[in-house]
């Protein structure tokens, strides 16, 4: 692969983590706006909605190859967009931020644990030490620099549903590597149908639960901002990102996210900028670079 083509990787996936930074900022704006489960139905709906106009020409072209994959596709539609979603907005409802950071953290770990067991990539030791080294920018951000905050985490509900998401995306992650050769659009489009197909059971369970109340109009904002950016610009970008380097060197960059949602809380929500932001930002980087490094060494 040339160096152009890493660089594209590296600009792709960089932007999608901006997205998904942007999305942990929106998900605290939701609150009291709208539900966890209808931001997920609306989201993809209005993805559905986009992608019928924008990629109608594609997805008509490259149907044949898709009809033939249909089941894996509904497999990760539903694991990657519904299932991720879901358990995202309902933890952020019963856990800490701190606890959320960490986990979200845990989803390149399982990324490349997960494309070990299903394709035998190989860890070399540069890659593992560059996923230590995130994890540990990680939990300094999340963490606000004290370490001796961890010590306060209880195991609740939010924390398995959080562990359970990470799951979820990271097989999704994998998948990404067999997905068939189409344009990423036409794959993304069925995807997302998949997602708004399977959320709607679940919205119907929460209104069973908690009743319907409709969103406010800042709901419907914050539904219609996380249809634009965290859902068809980063996953666009993430499948094409994927492509050209690999579900184990791509989930790395999912630890950019809580750097991008801290200094993006200090931009939008007036939070002041530490020091253990500059640190976790510099770890982050850091690992990322040497997971970068380190596909270059074929032995451990």
């Amino acid at each position: 692969m040339s160096e152009g083509s890493h660089l594209k990787a590296y600009l792709l996936l960089v932007a999608t983590t901006l997205c998904w930074g942007l999305n942990a900022i929106f998900s605290k704006l939701a609150v009291d706006q709208i539900t966890p489960m209808q931001l997920v139905t609306f989201r993809w709906l209005g993805v559905v909605i986009l992608l019928s106009l924008f990629a109608r020409n594609k997805l008509r072209r490259d149907w044949p190859v898709l009809r033939q994959h249909l089941p894996f596709l509904c497999l990760m539609g539903t694991c990657g967009f519904t299932a991720f979603n879901a358990f995202f907005y309902v933890a952020g409802h019963h856990t800490s931020a701190i606890n959320i950071g960490i986990l979200q953290g845990s989803i390149p770990v399982f990324v490349l644990l997960g494309s070990w067991l299903a394709m035998r990539h190989r860890i070399t030791r540069l890659q593992g030490l560059g996923v230590v080294l995130t994890l540990i920018g990680v939990i300094t951000v999340a963490s606000g620099g004290d370490l001796r905050e961890l010590l306060n985490l209880a195991v609740n509900r939010g924390d398995l549903f959080m562990l359970v998401a990470c799951f979820f995306y990271a097989a999704y992650s994998v998948g990404l590597s067999r997905r068939p050769r189409v344009s990423a659009l036409a794959l993304f489009a069925v995807m997302a149908a998949v997602a708004w197909l399977v959320s709607i059971p679940l919205v119907m369970i929460e209104t069973w639960l908690l009743g319907w109340r409709w969103p406010s109009t800042n709901g419907w904002i914050i539904a219609g901002l996380v249809t634009l950016l965290p859902s068809l610009v980063a996953q666009i970008f993430f499948i094409q990102g994927v492509g050209l380097i690999g579900p184990g060197r791509a989930g790395v960059f999912v630890n950019l996210v809580p750097v991008f949602a801290s200094v993006m809380a200090i931009l939008f929500l007036g939070e002041s900028f530490e020091l253990h932001h500059a640190l976790s930002l510099l770890l982050v980087l850091g690992g990322i670079g040497l997971s970068e490094l380190g596909r270059a060494r074929p032995q451990l």
